[in-house]
């Protein structure tokens, strides 16, 4: 919990099924849609970060080359982490809670298109054990899905449902699998994007937006390398990240599910204890579209939209790493 009100004022996003253009033209449309919204410049942000991976880009540092779309003069407060942009907004959080500053920009771009994204990913995994074997993501997801099934968490009519939902297509336990037990409408649909958010302080926030979305309490947390160190039924970094972002019995109108494979959904789910009154990603979720490293950004920024149209509570959560290695919760609110 912060001490300093801080709130999601702003959000935009691009996804595409394929870009040709490059980090900064994918970028600058939604930079200046997010800044536009609220009548600010790159001149009126006092903190900027990002989040991406230059192993998408296939070259070191590409994210130095991203910021050219925010202009070489005057110099700016700026800052990068090499993960999903869900992150990046916790350490802009934590930069406004210093009190110097007063205004944040958010943004985040991925283009996994470019490569074998799902061989790409197994260069995260325990570099002693795990990736000499060089899983796929996919197999790991059915790894993990397997595990679920085992363990009666789920079953495939219930992933079947609930593709088929966050797809907005029918789904069938027919069609064949794709890495068993996961069918292909239970895997994340990749694609090309950049999102984009503004974070504004106290009375900031109220003149910027009509209806700010607060932020209430955020954490995140990370669980052992080591696949077999750690539960695949149950995400216990989520639960820990829950109960520092008062999570638990929050009671939200809404929740932004970073869940990449559908038996993820009904894990966090229960993570975070969710009642069945709350509507679990609205938007569709990664199930639907997947920008790598931006898809976390995405939740919390649908979550504000949420809270910007009306609804009272929301929840975001993001994760990085695989099998739901770190998980990120972030409670929302109206005020």
């Amino acid at each position: 919990m912060g001490e300093r009100e801080i709130a999601i004022v702003s959000f935009a996003e691009v996804i595409v099924e394929r870009s040709d253009r490059d980090d900064c033209e994918l970028l600058l449309p939604v930079l200046k849609r997010a800044l536009g919204d609220v009548g600010l410049t790159q001149q009126d942000i006092g903190f900027t970060v990002s989040g991406s991976s230059d192993f998408l880009g296939g070259r070191p540092f590409a994210f130095v080359m991203a910021t050219d779309v925010l202009g070489a003069w005057p110099p700016i407060r700026e800052s990068h982490v090499e993960m999903d942009g869900a992150f990046a907004l916790y350490e802009a959080w934590v930069r406004l809670q210093h009190g110097d500053l007063d205004t944040a920009l958010v943004f985040a771009f991925g283009r996994p298109s470019q490569g074998p994204l799902h061989d790409v990913m197994s260069l995260q995994l325990d570099p002693y054990y795990m990736a000499p074997l060089r899983p796929d993501a996919l197999s790991l997801g059915a790894l993990a899905a397997r595990a679920a099934l085992d363990a009666g968490l789920t079953s495939e009519d219930e992933l079947a449902r609930i593709a088929g939902e966050r797809r907005g297509v029918p789904t069938s336990t027919s069609e064949p699998y794709l890495r068993e037990p996961l069918r292909a409408h239970a895997t994340p649909t990749l694609r090309d994007g950049a999102a984009a958010i503004v974070l504004a302080a106290g009375d900031g926030a109220r003149a910027l937006s009509k209806r700010p979305a607060w932020i209430r309490g955020l954490d995140h947390r990370i669980e052992p390398h080591s696949l077999g160190a750690r539960s695949l039924t149950r995400s216990v970094s989520t639960e820990q990240a829950a109960r520092g972002a008062g999570a638990l019995g929050f009671g939200a109108d809404v929740a932004e599910l970073h869940a990449r494979f559908a038996h993820e959904e009904p894990l966090l789910s229960r993570a975070l204890e969710l009642p069945a009154s709350t509507r679990v990603n609205p938007s569709g979720g990664a199930l639907a579209q997947d920008p790598v490293m931006v898809t976390g950004l995405c939740r919390l920024g649908h979550a504000a939209r949420a809270v910007h149209e009306g609804a009272a509570r929301a929840i975001a959560h993001a994760t990085s790493g695989p099998c739901l290695q770190q998980n990120l919760v972030c409670t929302l609110e109206a005020r």
